[in-house]
């Protein structure tokens, strides 16, 4: 709009400020009109739109104008509004309904804003920024919903705070920012906790925070809390607890437990369950609710309970120990107690023989259970006296250890378990390596083979048997197995072979040595000697001892020998021991017999009784290799000349028999003929009558379809209409059972309906006759038969009193009259008086 116009239209809602330069004063045109500008005159501002507050919105006004008790603005004595400078003022639609404008001086700060609708369950947080009615500044408040908040100049909104649910087995944990009275009217303290276990909503006061929601924890008849109080307090079941003290709770107590803010959850405690084949040792019994420390108590099933706490179990839950008639049980007494007619002092240990169920006494510890330990003739156990320290073998019987008994481990050399274990893999015929082991209480035994020796030494009487096979050996506690250390391979080495038995023979064994002829020829001889022990016939005494007395009988023999075939075959030349090695190596082993002049038959060593019976040259080598081959060329000319007359001889052969192989062949390819011409007419025949029964049974096979099919389609037919059939019966009687069940409820509800009714009845009933009751009890006896002997006038005012137009009494079937109704009742009250 021009500022130097001279008239001006104001729309409606619309202002504008017009200042007087005459005497300086600002005033407000409001439209609609039209207003003509004086020279005096100037528009300082507008035309502007009028402030409009909708509904449920406030503006804030700063430097709002000055009114008075009526809401007419104040103006000072030049005829200018006064103003609240630096103040602000809050305008909400209900006081200002209507569009207004702003007056010089007047700021709108920000929009219009809606104003705040609370529900239930939320509070808008409230402080005070001045002082103010009963607020001092800095005071802190809640404004409640349901509600509409209308902010106020002297008041800040916090914040919104919201009630918290509080469900069933559930419970709010509130903090005290400071100190208050909470909402049961107890005093808190600043920074005390406490709970909140009511459902519902708690919407919480302005001094108290939420900590959390806390869950009940559901109790059963399995399961158990152990608490702790962290405080002396006195806690939810009445029950005053000391900080530190730990205590259970149950489903006996309650059927859910919410944690307290002074309480603590240890542990979830389950039942222990004890059938009537257990028991258990607890340590520390809780007994009357006294804990008794450095005790201990046993507990037999069938029973169940929680351990309390400080309680434990020692070893757990145990099974009672039930005794067969080949069973026992080894105890031993932890202090004296007495035992029956038995006094049992500590440390004596005795058995209880079953059959029977044994259940340890407090005093008494379980050591462990023995059972009879069966043994054939040749099996057999150590058994060690725990007093004196001796050790025995109890071998083919039946044998349960004393009470002062224990099993003895027999410990052997390394080199005799393995050969043991060697020995044990060969008779179960050579499985997995690893699988035995050897049960060091069970008396060790040995199978010693059929011709075979073994030697046994007693460390206790220093003396040595001798056991010749086929035998068993069963070891004392003292005794041990000789280990044979033979020398092996070829040539010779020490204590290739370790073995426990030794083999009398027959047997062989193979040596290799090397010789030098007289004409400085050397030889490599591969010689294989037969050899057996000469054992006396009763196989006792120092004789038989004789065969242990050369440890390594196989290296001394072939010592020995080797150095006789030497010195023979010194003194000979190359061709002469090729041609007689075999006399010339007998010669020298087994001598020659003077009465016949020829070689020997054995050689015995005297010293351990082993005889050489023959002697075998597998193989012989010269070692220079000039002579090795001119030997090798003779050996190869030999070859050639026996491999030309194979060969000739060979080839005549091959022709005869290539001969006469063609006339078979001949004859054979005719016969073959001869039969290919048969079977052909054997196949024309029978592809004729294949094809007659191929033809034949498509027929049947076409004829039996089509007759399968028809068949199959009425069946169908069949089936189709009874499960139609069936259908529709399911159908009808759904529909008949909905019907029924329709028709059902609504004369339930009709019936629901008229018990509703018939009890409302009653009860208006009952309530009017009360009504009444009351009335005349109100009134009493004496005042109505004042007001009865008053007059008509009187009763009148009293039937007013009691709020009847008129009383009747009437059985329904008589005929009433009306007009002395108040006479007969007041006549009824006086007689009744």
């Amino acid at each position: 709009m021009d500022e130097f116009s001279r008239v001006i239209r104001l729309p409606p809602y619309q202002y504008l400020h017009v200042l007087d330069t005459n005497c300086n004063v600002t005033r407000v045109l409001s439209g609609p009109q039209t207003y003509t500008r004086q020279d005096h005159e100037k528009i300082v501002s507008g035309p502007n739109p009028m402030v409009i507050v909708p509904p449920q919105s406030y503006v804030v006004i700063e430097n709002p104008v000055v009114r008075n008790a009526d809401g007419i603005v104040v103006v000072d004595t030049y005829g200018q509004a006064k103003l609240r400078h630096g103040e602000r003022e809050i305008r909400v639609a209900t006081a200002f309904p209507d569009p207004f404008p702003l007056y010089a001086g007047e700021i709108v700060v920000g929009n219009v804003q809606k104003l705040k609708v609370l529900d239930a369950n939320s509070a808008l947080r409230i402080r005070a920024n001045r002082d103010f009615d009963a607020h001092a500044a800095g005071d802190e408040w809640l404004f409640l919903g349901p509600a509409t908040y209308i902010p106020r100049i002297e008041e800040d909104v916090v914040g919104t705070i919201t009630a918290s649910v509080i469900k069933k087995n559930q419970a709010l944990k509130l903090r005290a920012e400071k100190k208050c009275v909470d909402c049961f009217n107890v005093p808190r303290d600043a920074g005390e906790e406490w709970l909140v276990r009511h459902p519902g909503t708690y919407l919480p006061r302005v001094d108290e925070s939420v900590l959390g929601v806390l869950t009940a924890t559901i109790l059963t008849d399995k399961t158990s809390i152990y608490l702790r109080a962290l405080r002396t307090f006195k806690d939810v079941y009445n029950v005053q607890r000391k900080a530190g003290e730990e205590w259970l709770v149950t489903s006996k107590m309650a059927e859910t437990h919410v944690q307290d803010v002074h309480e603590e959850i240890i542990s979830h405690v389950p039942i222990t369950t004890l059938t009537s084949r257990q028991y258990c040792v607890v340590l520390d019994p809780v007994v009357n609710g006294v804990q008794q420390l450095g005790t201990r108590e046993i507990r037999r099933g069938e029973t169940s309970f929680f351990l309390q706490p400080g309680e434990r179990l020692e070893a757990g839950i145990q099974d009672v120990c039930i005794l067969a008639d080949d069973e026992a049980v080894l105890l031993q007494a932890t202090e004296s107690f007495q035992d029956g007619d038995e006094h049992r002092a500590a440390g004596v240990k005795w058995m209880v023989y079953g059959p029977c169920e044994y259940v340890p006494r407090i005093e008494v510890t379980v050591l462990e259970t023995r059972k009879a330990i069966p043994l054939d003739k040749n099996e057999g156990i150590y058994v060690r006296d725990t007093k004196t320290g001796k050790v025995r073998a109890e071998t083919g019987r039946t044998y349960m250890l004393q009470p002062t008994e224990e099993l003895w481990e027999k410990k052997l050399p390394d080199e005799v378990e393995e050969l043991l274990q060697q020995d044990s893999y060969v008779e179960a015929g050579g499985g997995a390596r690893g699988a035995w082991a050897r049960d060091p209480t069970r008396v060790v035994t040995f199978e010693v083979p059929h011709n075979a020796a073994i030697q046994i030494y007693d460390y206790s009487s220093t003396r040595s048997r001798i056991m010749f096979g086929p035998t068993l050996v069963m070891l004392s506690p003292e005794e041990q197995f000789t280990v044979m250390k033979l020398s092996g391979d070829v040539p010779k080495r020490v204590k290739v072979i370790r073995t426990l038995c030794l083999q009398l023979g027959p047997d062989f064994m193979r040596d290799q040595i090397t010789v030098e002829t007289s004409d400085h020829a050397r030889l490599r001889l591969t010689i294989a000697y037969n050899w057996h022990f000469q054992v006396p016939t009763d196989r006792s005494g120092e004789s038989a001892a004789k065969i242990f007395s050369v440890r390594d009988f196989t290296g001394d023999a072939c010592k020995t020998l080797a150095s006789r075939i030497r010195g023979a075959v010194a003194v000979e030349t190359f061709d002469h021991f090729h041609k007689h090695s075999a006399r010339i190596i007998r010669t020298s082993i087994f001598g020659i017999d003077e009465a016949t002049g020829e070689p020997q038959t054995q050689f015995v060593f005297s010293s351990n009784n082993l005889v050489v019976t023959n002697v075998d040259i597998q193989s012989a080598e010269p070692v220079d290799a000039q002579t090795r081959d001119s030997l090798q060329k003779s050996v190869q000319l030999a070859i050639e000349i026996t491999t030309k007359s194979q060969e000739a001889k060979a080839k005549a052969v091959a022709m005869k028999e290539d001969e006469e192989a063609k006339g078979l062949l001949v004859t054979q390819q005719l016969e073959n003929q001869t039969e290919a011409e048969k079977a052909r007419k054997r196949l024309v025949e029978l592809s004729a009558q294949c094809a007659a029964v191929e033809a034949e049974g498509a027929a049947v096979a076409s004829a039996k379809a089509r007759a399968q099919a028809a068949e199959i389609e009425a069946q169908a037919a069949v089936t189709q209409a009874q499960l139609r059939v069936q259908a529709l019966q399911i159908e009808h009687d759904a529909q008949m059972r909905r019907l029924e069940s329709e028709h059902a409820l609504q004369l339930e509800h009709a019936q629901r309906l008229a018990q509703l009714e018939l009890q409302k009845k009653r009860e208006l009933v009952t309530m009017e006759a009360d009504q009444f009751q009351r009335m005349v009890d109100a009134l009493g006896q004496q005042t109505l038969v004042d007001m009865a002997r008053a007059g008509p006038d009187a009763q009148a005012k009293m039937l007013a009193g009691l709020g009847l137009q008129g009383y009747l009494l009437t059985d329904g079937k008589s005929p009433v009259n009306l007009l002395s109704t108040a006479q007969d009742l007041i006549r009824n009250i006086t007689k009744a008086e």
